[in-house]
């Protein structure tokens, strides 16, 4: 009994993360104890670095507690120490920070063993038996321990998502159908995920293929490089080849890995929540239609020039922009008053294009690409670190400094005409990656019956004529951004005075609604021009 009662005292005064006796122990907020370490390497794995959870009774603080010694619990662990029980062997059915916790325990949490997508609730190997003898309970949904299943609820209704809208691609539930979502493309979340699993069997299977392309290149380009080694110039050629060969293999294979793994998820709507676009990686440069071959010595001559001529291509463009930066600033000290009629404005119209590295897969370009207009099916566009990824969003090929004017034709339900910093977030879901929901663009929404001026999140109704033409004046320097309705005359719709520290990019966003279009156009005369 004695021996129990020790065996009872180790369990009491065990760190729940490591499993082990308290080493440093200190308590937070909400009473549970752990090893000083053990609490700060787990807080710092959540990445913030202010808000943190209890690992145990999951209570949240949204400032992280300020970590003291308990000296009483510190010296009842040493007592405990000195007897010559053994330690007790971690218990590997409970809970550890990256395990999925039954939802019905109390106290120190069992591993979850399943989830069931009815209840939603995560349960162990105990408290998982009624669903295996009653037969009600039998019929329910289970799959591999899943952790956040309450992402299946939906916020509005209270309802488990088991529909999916393809207009607005986004699972929601029955009552959303018939509600917001009325008359969109909705269909149910298992036949959508059929669907896509097609698909993204189809990618797997040219991923695959692709793969072994690039690996039947590789060993052509390996002989090549043995045949010639004896060329300094060709040898640093080939294994340039070969690296970005296998990098491409790689950057593959890691790719077919997380959609077979995708592709296995029993949870519908966890495979439509993480199903991606599906875009077919980039086409390599160096692929097999490259054709190796003996370089002659005036070949390589010729190779070195036009290497040559494009670094010196480089410089001058570098130092013929400081140069533009330089002029801009300079003119900035000389007292220049801000337009005040059209024809003033128009002095500082510029050419703007979009540019095609930028533009979600749902746009299309169109007019020189001066026009982006919402599609149904998305566009076969390479993959490209400056592209917008979800929202359909797209930026100018032009960076704009000094004094700028351009205008904007619109057409559709809402469509949103801002300016960004070269450096806004492309790849993402959440708000703050939209058009004026972040501090590094600047929005002004277009409706048929108003406006809405955004700027990192904080919004400002606008009031004014109802155009489908919009005027923007930067004056960048002077941190003045307006916005102007064009008609017959030209009114200023709202005006912005801050602080640019970027050269900012014209921007178009819209709200994915079919048809939906804005082109840069040419200044129109109106009757102050």
């Amino acid at each position: 009994m004695a021996q129990k009662g020790v065996q009872l005292d180790r369990n009491t005064f065990s760190c729940s993360i490591c499993l082990d006796l308290l080493k440093d122990p200190v308590a937070i907020p909400c009473g549970h104890s752990y090893c000083m370490n053990c609490i700060q390497a787990h807080w710092d794995a959540e990445g913030d670095t202010k808000t943190v959870v209890c690992p145990q009774c999951r209570q949240t603080f949204t400032q992280r507690p300020f970590l003291v010694i308990n000296a009483m619990l510190a010296t009842l662990v040493e007592e405990l120490k000195k007897t010559k029980s053994p330690a007790a062997p971690a218990d590997l059915c409970y809970a550890g920070p990256e395990d999925v916790a039954c939802d019905v325990c109390t106290g120190r949490k069992r591993k979850a063993c399943n989830s069931c997508l009815v209840c939603l609730v995560s349960y162990c190997e105990n408290h998982l038996q009624p669903h295996r003898e009653l037969p009600p309970l039998k019929k329910h949904k289970l799959v591999e321990p899943y952790q956040n299943l309450q992402e299946n609820i939906c916020s509005r209704h209270d309802e488990v998502m088991k529909m999916f809208c393809r207009t607005d691609r986004q699972s929601i539930c029955y009552l959303c159908s018939v509600d917001e979502h009325k008359g969109h493309d909705t269909v149910s979340a298992a036949a959508e995920r059929t669907e896509r699993q097609r698909e993204l069997e189809v990618s797997r299977g040219n991923i695959q293929q692709r793969i072994q392309d690039r690996e039947e290149d590789k060993k052509r380009s390996e002989v090549k490089q043995q045949v010639r080694s004896q060329q300094e110039t060709v040898v640093s050629k080939f294994q340039e080849f070969q690296e970005e060969l296998e990098q491409e293999i790689a950057e593959l294979k890691r790719r077919d890995a997380e959609l077979e793994k995708l592709s296995h998820t029993e949870d519908h709507n966890c495979f439509l929540n993480n199903y991606p676009s599906l875009p077919e990686p980039n086409e390599f440069t160096h692929s097999s239609s490259i054709n190796i071959r003996h370089l002659s010595f005036f070949e390589d001559v010729t190779a070195a020039v036009s290497e040559l001529r494009e670094k010196l291509q480089e410089v001058l463009t570098e130092e013929w922009t400081n140069i533009s930066l330089t002029v801009t600033e300079v003119d900035v000290l000389l007292p220049q008053p801000e337009p005040k009629t059209r024809a003033d404005f128009l002095k500082y119209s510029r050419e703007i294009t979009l540019d095609p590295n930028t533009a979600n897969s749902f746009l299309v370009l169109s007019e020189g690409n001066r026009k982006a207009t919402v599609i149904l099916q998305q566009q076969p566009y390479c993959r490209h670190p400056d592209r917008f990824t979800y929202w359909c969003q797209v930026l100018s090929k032009e960076s704009l400094t000094g004094r700028c004017y351009w205008e904007v034709v619109w057409r559709g339900d809402v469509v949103g005409v801002a300016v960004a910093y070269k450096n806004v977030r492309r790849a993402g879901r959440l708000a703050k990656y939209r058009f004026g929901f972040n501090d590094r663009s600047w929005a002004l929404d277009c409706y048929h019956d108003g406006y809405i001026y955004w700027h990192d999140r904080l919004q400002t109704s606008v009031s004014g004529a109802q155009t489908f033409r919009l005027g923007v004046y930067l004056d960048h320097s002077a941190g003045v951004l307006s916005f102007y309705s064009i008609s017959r005359t030209m009114t200023l719709l709202h005006r912005v005075q801050t602080t640019f520290t970027q050269p900012l990019y014209a921007g178009l966003w819209f709200h994915t609604a079919l048809g939906d279009s804005a082109e840069f156009c040419k200044p129109i005369k109106t009757e102050e021009s």
